[in-house]
């Protein structure tokens, strides 16, 4: 488990339901600013980590490349994941393609831990969050 870095408030509103606790998120290595980034916010729970209707809420921003910069509220203090994807095509959902459904739009997690095999285990990508403010960066994997 990685604690998330200090920074500056970003000065932009944030998403997802209000609370005294944010986190600024980076979301590096975008390919181009098409569409949007989904940044879906899980709680410290490994049965709902990428489960349908799992998460606590999905936050979207415009894509700026090659970095997004978005600020998500969270409901306290404590340890969640958080999940990204590149909505180039603003569909709303991210697009998947071969016999394995691999996803052919950019992704990644919190913690950036390797995902080119597989899906990345639970306990790679839990964040502590202990206080508002702080941020961390994630690097979009493209297939």
């Amino acid at each position: 488990m990685t604690a998330a870095t200090s920074s500056a408030a970003q000065g932009a509103s944030c998403e997802g339901p209000p609370s005294n606790t944010t986190i600024n998120v980076i979301i590096d290595g975008l390919r181009n600013a098409k569409g949007q980034m989904a940044v879906t916010l899980y709680p410290d729970d490994s049965r709902r980590f990428l489960a349908h209707h799992g998460s606590l809420y999905v936050g979207r921003v415009r894509s700026t490349a090659p970095t997004t910069r978005m600020c998500l509220y969270v409901p306290k203090p404590g340890i969640y994941v958080i999940a990204v994807y590149h909505d180039e095509n603003g569909d709303g959902k991210i697009d998947r393609g071969g016999l394995l459904g691999i996803p052919t739009e950019g992704f990644g997690f919190s913690n950036n831990p390797p995902t080119l095999v597989s899906l990345p285990s639970y306990r790679s990508v839990r964040l502590n969050i202990p206080r508002t403010g702080l941020s961390t960066r994630i690097t979009l994997t493209y297939p």
